[in-house]
């Protein structure tokens, strides 16, 4: 069906070749392969030939087709999309031109959404092409078993990069330091880009600390730094990465989170600070499908800033 077998051992690859097939064989003048994430709709691969959609493109996932589709509204394939009300109500309707539309949903290996296989052209289809859905059906499922396997073996992959992490841990905290930080961050953001995966960064100043070391001595002020640690470890979950990446400034990215989680995270961090006596300011950046990891540790560094010198519990930038 595909050029070669080399196709389906890669996901970007293979997608690439999925959609330029499908272009052949039912014409359509935009097919997508997408993932959705909160209200965001991604395009991460695009066979675009009218409709100036490439890869990358940001929409509402409530003004699609495809959120119709996986809610049971409407049809994976309707040849004249205009006779089926949810689609005909849908937003995105009004925006651009659409006369038939095909939308199969791609899974994670637990069966949640992962995003959709979808087209769409102005001009409506023979209904015949209803009866093409068990073929659609196989390549929507070989996708999403090539990406489950695929993103299986980064989160191997990603537990390797862990263990390999002696020479980047911080000797005082056991936490990684700021070198293993710039080579993760790049990492994940690179896996971000690629699978349209949700991260955000959290920044913890501790307050304080330069005053502990200068009444107490320097033994009482890394004796504040391991236990402040301690405390960041047991609030963060498995997957995601702490590190110490200044005197008193340490740094958590958080991974595949959906909206709540990294807002939770910051009230289990305080909670956890409170709970050994030490204060300390916090700042939440999430990043954006527009914006970068490194971004997101930019405004996260600001938004803990403004926490300090407002002296309240907590300040998060969206």
């Amino acid at each position: 069906m595909l050029s070669s077998f080399q196709a389906f051992t890669d996901f970007n690859a293979t997608s690439s070749s999925v959609l330029t097939y499908l272009h052949e064989r039912y014409g359509f003048s935009l097919w997508m392969i997408t993932r959705t994430s909160g209200e965001n709709w991604i395009v991460l691969h695009a066979e675009d030939h009218g409709y100036n959609v490439k890869g990358g493109d940001i929409f509402r996932w409530t003004d699609s087709f495809c959120s119709q589709m996986v809610q049971g509204r409407g049809p994976c394939i309707a040849p004249e999309s205009n006779q089926v009300p949810a689609y005909l109500n849908a937003p995105i309707g009004r925006q651009v031109e659409i006369g038939a539309y095909i939308g199969l949903p791609l899974t994670n290996m637990d069966g949640s959404l992962f995003g959709t296989l979808c087209a769409i052209d102005p001009k409506c289809q023979s209904e015949s092409l209803v009866e093409e859905l068990p073929h659609l059906q196989l390549i929507a499922q070989m996708l999403g078993t090539i990406l489950a396997f695929e993103i299986r073996a980064e989160h191997e992959s990603r537990r390797a990069e862990r263990a390999e992490q002696v020479a980047e841990t911080d000797s005082l905290t056991g936490l990684f330091n700021r070198r293993g930080w710039d080579r993760i961050l790049a990492i994940e953001e690179s896996r971000c880009r690629r699978y349209g995966s949700s991260a955000s960064v959290i920044m913890i100043d501790l307050d304080g600390l330069k005053v502990v070391n200068d009444r107490q001595g320097h033994c009482s002020g890394d004796a504040l730094l391991a236990k402040a640690a301690d405390a960041l470890r047991l609030a963060i979950r498995e997957c995601d990465v702490v590190a110490r990446v200044g005197g008193d400034e340490f740094a958590i990215l958080t991974i595949d989170a959906d909206e709540a989680i990294p807002h939770d995270m910051v009230t289990r961090l305080s909670e956890q600070l409170t709970a050994v006596n030490i204060s300390a300011s916090i700042g939440l950046a999430k990043r954006a499908p527009s914006k970068s990891l490194e971004i997101a540790w930019g405004e996260a560094d600001q938004a803990m800033y403004a926490q300090k010198r407002n002296k309240s519990k907590t300040c998060v930038l969206i």
